[in-house]
């Protein structure tokens, strides 16, 4: 009994903060890529029962169009779409901007959820290392595509999904696709980090314009993001962690901080900061370095072509 006790007790704890705001968003809209799946699924149902147009920018229109439909029915709106996007293409992504920006009047909130963790040496349709070129360059580019339409939205909100990961990376500006020595957890911690950076220069940028950003550790969930990491932990430990996936978090769990972002009240005038468990969080130090910033953004709009 007691055993169970605890474990409840651990569990409740690992389920982290959970966003209490009561905020409305009739009449605004919402984008979330890869809101087909865990946590992105979740914020969007989440976003849809308080009355936002939610648009789902996903890669996989089949399992989008179903998953649309799940949020149509659990959030009780209708108001759901469907966007093609893939974000290991620079031109999908530009095609899906121009769409938004011919077809939707606002952009209330921009939720940058999608990602790839821990995957083989790929390379993106551009020739960028897949990791940095999905997590960070094709969130990057599609940002910076749409922030008109934030602006004139304003006052408007841009939620970029990080990872506590970003702790152990750093930016290898002299190897940026981790050509000379790829190891998956290295690439993903990058990408992470690279998150965090792009926020905190993000808001220098925007300063004064109405837009907002926002960066954050979702925590440790079950979902579909580990599927690559998983098989490369050693038998060993899989057998020793496999009892404690009871533990982690749920994508529910796991959506709460990423809803804290683009809905809490409070956060109106804050701006380029880092979150987790629906509270501000020290980042680690090579994420507060405003040269890395700048120097990733500036590289970062070469690579995508802004520059």
């Amino acid at each position: 009994m007691e055993t169970g006790l605890g474990l409840f007790g651990v569990k409740k704890w690992m389920a982290g903060g959970v966003c209490r705001s009561k905020a409305r968003l009739d009449g605004k809209t919402v984008l979330i890529t890869g809101g087909n799946t865990g946590i992105g699924k979740e914020t969007a149902v989440d976003l849809a029962r308080r009355g936002a147009r939610v648009i789902l920018a996903c890669r996989d229109m089949d399992r989008a169009n179903k998953a649309a439909e799940d949020v149509k029915k659990r959030s009780g709106n209708d108001n759901v779409i469907v966007k093609m996007l893939d974000l290991a293409s620079l031109q999908s992504v530009r095609e899906m901007a121009k769409d938004i920006l011919a077809s939707e009047e606002r952009l209330d909130v921009l939720i940058n959820n999608a990602g790839i963790m821990s995957c083989p040496q790929w390379k993106t349709e551009d020739g960028f290392e897949m990791q940095f070129g999905v997590n960070h360059l094709g969130h990057f580019l599609l940002t910076n595509c749409l922030l008109d339409l934030l602006k004139k939205s304003a006052p408007s909100r841009i939620v970029n999904v990080s990872s506590l990961a970003h702790e152990r990376g750093q930016i290898y500006f002299d190897d940026i696709n981790q050509e000379k020595d790829y190891k998956p957890r290295k690439s993903y911690a990058q990408s992470k980090l690279a998150n965090v950076l792009f926020t905190r220069e993000l808001a220098k940028k925007l300063q004064g314009t109405g837009v907002t950003t926002y960066s954050l550790h979702p925590g440790v969930i079950r979902t579909e993001l580990g599927r690559h990491f998983w098989p490369t932990i050693p038998l060993w430990r899989r057998v020793v962690f496999t009892p404690l996936i009871y533990l982690i978090k749920t994508p529910t769990e796991g959506a709460q901080t990423t809803i804290y972002c683009a809905v809490e009240e409070s956060l109106k005038d804050e701006s380029g900061l880092y979150y987790s468990d629906c509270a501000p969080k020290t980042a680690a130090p090579q994420a507060l370095d405003d040269e890395a910033a700048k120097k990733l953004w500036d590289l970062s709009a070469s690579m995508v072509g802004l520059a």
